[in-house]
């Protein structure tokens, strides 16, 4: 619960949850929200989601999270999101590659998705960055805030992570 002003800060800025699935939050539905985050502490089994604070070493301050959901089998989801300031840094590519690292070496996941509507051309390079390939372009697939949105679905199994190394590198 430290960490709600943080969370609240980027929670509350529409640039950020322009293109993630929840709505501008305000501290109430912040705290409300990061209560049930909090209930979340493992993986245990399929249709879970883990949801991990993204923190500055420097300062302890909260600037990001990043998730991985057990989708099924041996299959996983990650997303992300990020305080505005601290994008196009690479600290979300350094999360995302310690959730990919969790899903397919701690969980021994075969396949890990991503999904992101398709004008987030900032998060589409970084999953091609980070060595996801994209399988599918869903026109108007969901609706999205309201209105109908293009998807872009990526994914890497297994044995492409085992090959690729570390994409942070």
């Amino acid at each position: 619960m430290d960490d709600l002003d943080d969370l609240a800060r980027f929670h509350g800025d529409p640039e950020v949850v322009r293109y993630v699935p929840w709505p501008v939050r305000d501290r109430e539905a912040t705290e409300e929200t990061l209560r049930v985050k909090l209930t979340q502490t493992e993986l245990v089994a399929p249709g879970q989601w883990l949801v991990l604070a993204v923190e500055l070493r420097s300062s302890g301050a909260v600037i990001g999270e990043v998730l991985l959901k057990w989708a099924s089998d041996r299959q996983g989801e990650v997303g992300f999101a990020f305080a505005r300031d601290a994008q196009g840094q690479g600290y979300a590519a350094e999360a995302a590659t310690a959730v990919l690292r969790l899903g397919f070496d701690d969980l021994g996941f075969h396949r890990i998705t991503a999904v992101c509507i398709a004008e987030n051309d900032a998060s589409a390079r970084l999953l091609a960055r980070l060595g996801l390939r994209q399988e599918a372009r869903l026109v108007d697939n969901v609706v999205f805030k309201g209105e109908w949105a293009t998807q872009l679905v990526f994914a890497m199994l297994e044995d492409e992570w085992r090959s690729a190394g570390d994409p942070t590198t």
